[in-house]
């Protein structure tokens, strides 16, 4: 797909008489990885959750793929679904099913596939994610944190998404297996091409991966841009957020 998977236009969100986002438009182009950064409780996951119709803004649009996510059309909305997988911050495997079962379910929501193909696949999404089909037997509480991401990142590929969704992909992982898990990451986008937006308060995760950044501060996006674009915006939050050394460190690599 070429043009923009993402369009969100005029969306406004309020929680009684709380304003979270006021009038936001956002464009996300095909092969892109978008980074959206912002303050604690500046409405990053619940502008995330708006862009896959698990909430609905309280007024504006939200586009995928040229149609809205929440269209009125049931069959419609089934099939922008199918075209994004979605990572949750804690992996959100089904406890009660293996590691093979968790993979296979939205292969088994189809209807249309036979069990010996699901197998098949359920294997090729492990060996993506640098598993073992031995591991499709263990349950959810065996695995470690990396073992979690691996397995909840090889669900939301299940069904070959042209978009991928992460909140905090690398929460609650060490350094060393959050620098693996973001170098996956970046090699199956460049092997499969689909576009990326996560969410994310960890800069190596950030200058790891994103080609661009929105920022998300006073209910607005502030700026959107390549990385060296945004490091030149005068803003307070930009200058906190990106002001460390650590954060230079990590952004003048990224643009090296």
């Amino acid at each position: 797909m070429t043009g923009n998977v993402i369009e969100l236009r005029g969306v406004t969100t309020r929680f009684g008489k709380v304003v979270i986002h006021d009038d936001i438009n956002l464009d996300v182009e095909a092969g892109q990885i978008l980074c959206l950064v912002g303050g604690s409780g500046s409405g990053k996951t619940t502008l995330l959750r708006e862009i896959v119709g698990l909430l609905a803004p309280s007024h504006g649009t939200v586009r995928l793929f040229g149609q809205q996510v929440l269209d009125p059309d049931p069959h419609i909305r089934r099939e922008v679904r199918r075209r994004f997988g979605m990572l949750f911050q804690q992996g959100a495997l089904f406890s009660a099913l293996t590691v093979f079962d968790n993979i296979a379910f939205p292969l088994r929501e189809l209807r249309i596939l036979d069990e010996n193909v699901i197998r098949d696949l359920v294997f090729m999404k492990l060996a993506m994610v640098e598993l073992e089909p031995r591991h499709g037997l263990l349950m959810p509480a065996e695995l470690s944190g990396g073992m979690i991401k691996r397995v909840a990142l090889a669900r939301a590929l299940a069904l070959e998404p042209e978009l991928l969704v992460l909140d905090e992909p690398t929460a609650g992982l060490d350094p060393d297996l959050a620098d693996n898990f973001v170098q996956l990451i970046g090699m199956l986008q460049q092997q499969l091409g689909f576009t990326v937006v996560m969410v994310t308060h960890d800069l190596d995760t950030l200058a790891g991966l994103a080609t661009r950044v929105a920022v998300l501060a006073g209910q607005r996006i502030i700026a959107h841009g390549t990385p060296a674009e945004i490091l030149e915006v005068d803003h307070p939050f930009i200058r906190s957020f990106f002001g460390s050394e650590h954060a230079r460190a990590a952004m003048r690599k990224k643009m090296n």
